[in-house]
């Protein structure tokens, strides 16, 4: 009977109710046998294939950093659409300083993209917001992500990252070597392999992009820092134990500086 509600909650994604319906046994019973199999939540299974995710860890800082780019529509100038309106936002996106317009006159403010590394087990971040996602940009937040980590004791050995542009040039590649860092990439079309950056940029959005109404792009770049510091040095992380990110590199001073 466990093996046909495990089947069930893993081919269809049928709540405990449903699969009751279908099996004869009681939803509370079928409730206790999916949480004690670690399915009760279906983010426990794989969309696309149905399998129980494979969570994992490495097990020393730096062992493995995680790089990925998050964009972000420019704020403009007065604030955004989010929190004035679109009435007033599209307003304000027209009289902001410096806004283009493309040939039908719409304004187009441009993108903020924020380069991010997270280091797999201390989920500890380093991040950069620029104006683009080329390759060279990549690769100096890659060379000062490495120094930033190398200051604060821990030594970077792979990284992970999509299959963008930027991660697949030449001198994405070159620098990697020159770091003495190994380049792994995710699977085409499988964003969940680097989930934990994918993860971190819900959070960051939720706590610094979309957390509160901006004034002007400048003021919401203005903010990532301090944010960033609260993420890294104060904010309890539930993945490791609720503890904050910084407590897992060794012998740091200052951990809650």
């Amino acid at each position: 009977m466990v093996r046909k509600i495990v089947h069930k909650r893993l081919k269809t994604r049928r709540g405990p109710v449903e699969i009751a319906s279908l099996t004869g046994v009681p939803a509370s019973t079928v409730y206790a046998v999916l949480k004690r199999c670690r399915l009760n939540r279906l983010s426990h299974v794989d969309v696309a294939t149905g399998e129980v995710i494979r969570r994992y860890e490495h097990d020393h800082p730096g062992s493995l950093i995680h790089v990925d780019v998050k964009k972000l529509g420019n704020i403009p100038d007065g604030g955004g659409w989010r929190y004035v309106g679109r009435q007033q936002g599209g307003k304000n996106r027209r009289t902001t300083n410096g806004v283009r317009h493309d040939a039908t006159g719409h304004a187009f403010l441009g993108h903020a993209y924020v380069h991010t590394v997270i280091d797999d087990h201390s989920r500890v971040v380093y991040a950069e917001i620029h104006d683009d996602e080329k390759t060279t940009t990549a690769v100096d937040v890659l060379k000062r992500a490495v120094a930033w980590f190398a200051a604060r004791g821990v030594t970077v050995e792979a990284v992970l990252s999509d299959n963008g542009p930027a991660y697949r040039s030449y001198a994405w590649r070159d620098t990697c070597r020159e770091l003495g860092i190994k380049h792994r990439r995710t699977k085409p079309y499988r964003p969940q392999t680097n989930g934990k950056i994918e993860r971190f940029h819900r959070t960051m959005s939720d706590g610094w992009a979309y957390s509160k109404h901006y004034n002007s792009e400048k003021a919401r770049r203005a903010a990532l820092p301090a944010w960033l510091h609260f993420y890294n040095h104060h904010r309890q992380h539930s993945a490791i134990g609720k503890v904050p990110p910084i407590t897992r590199l060794n012998n740091l001073p200052g951990h809650y500086s």
